[in-house]
């Protein structure tokens, strides 16, 4: 069996109902095996994480994306989630016996397909990106929904697949192949999301742009931007407010956790935040995560109290305790871990 994951982000996080719809597009297909379904408020978006063979979870992603164009209007979109799109973005990660090419395949072979049959314009991105400048989902989606018919006009940015014509209603589709990535959210006990925001340009990767005693922006001799690199490698990272936790968030996508883990991440943030006279109150993740995530944190943890144990639940329960991952919603080993989620006899 080759399985594949996929996490289309749905620019919907409200109305239940429509949420219930697209999420049903799914279910239908028989093979296919939604693992989580997160919806946020203010982000007003859903990510709905979902597993299968290469080409089940190509037709499930295909009719979920058909269903979302037809139930979301852009048009009275808000939400602090950047997005491009009705769906923002649509990643395939290989998992059993599946490889990266093959991921890369189905999302070639879903891009051309929506934009033949669906009239939308089309992304690659990460892996499956063509243009080399496309690899990066934040250079796709700079201006987002709100400049994206601007962007179409220019030839620079003619989309992968479909017309280059501004659909009102439904934006464009940003669709890749990548590795495992964690959505890591930590919370502050300030509802100010300018500190967020600049501990996130602290720890971020891409760090900030450089700037002079006006304010304005830096540029080198081939008038490029200069940039003040981040703290963290791996780490991308943006501030917002989450009115339903009323707290200030550092919104995090980490794309390599082996190289940067979760806590490393999480300490550096404490750090920062009593530079900023704030605290850290918990974490949350968003989707699924690998096991050994956890339990690296768990270690880590657990050393420092001067323990030692090798008892995989007690590492998880160390780490879900020192991270806070119950700090806004229940942590649940059971349905947030990825490895206890793959019962492929359920499949």
């Amino acid at each position: 069996m080759k399985l594949v994951e996929c996490v289309p982000n749905f620019s919907e996080g409200r109305d239940e109902k429509k949420i219930k719809a697209i999420a049903s597009e799914v279910e239908s297909i028989k093979g296919v095996r939604i693992l989580d379904i997160h919806s946020g408020r203010t982000t007003n978006r859903t990510v709905i994480t979902f597993i299968g063979e290469l080409e089940k979870v190509k037709e499930a992603a295909f009719k979920a994306i058909k269903k979302a164009i037809r139930v979301i209007d852009m048009r009275f979109h808000k939400g602090v989630h950047p997005r491009i799109g009705a769906v923002d973005v649509c990643p395939f990660v290989p998992l059993k016996n599946t490889t990266m090419e093959e991921c890369v395949q189905i999302a070639r072979e879903l891009g051309k397909k929506i934009g033949e049959e669906l009239e939308l314009p089309v992304y690659l991105y990460a892996e499956a990106a063509i243009f080399p400048e496309r690899r990066n989902l934040e250079n796709i989606r700079r201006g987002e929904y709100e400049g994206l018919q601007q962007k179409l006009n220019d030839p620079k940015w003619s989309p992968d697949f479909g017309p280059a014509k501004f659909d009102p209603k439904s934006g464009a589709i940003i669709i890749g192949a990548r590795d495992f990535l964690i959505a890591y959210n930590i919370n502050l006990d300030t509802t100010d999301k300018k500190i967020a925001h600049e501990i996130a340009l602290n720890i971020r990767e891409s760090g900030r742009y450089k700037r002079n005693e006006k304010g304005r922006i830096l540029r080198n001799e081939k008038n490029e931007p200069i940039r003040i690199p981040g703290k963290l490698k791996y780490v991308k990272a943006i501030g917002w407010y989450i009115d339903e936790y009323k707290k200030a968030q550092v919104s995090i996508n980490l794309i390599n956790y082996k190289k940067t883990p979760l806590h490393v991440i999480f300490e550096e943030v404490k750090k920062e935040a009593k530079e900023f006279g704030v605290k850290v109150t918990g974490s949350e993740i968003i989707g699924l995560v690998p096991k050994d995530a956890i339990l690296t944190a768990g270690r880590f943890y657990m050393t420092q109290q001067g323990k030692e144990s090798n008892d995989e639940r007690q590492m998880i329960q160390t780490a879900i305790e020192y991270l806070g991952l119950n700090d806004t919603l229940p942590f649940i080993p059971e349905k947030k871990i990825i490895e206890y989620q793959l019962n492929f006899d359920k499949i």
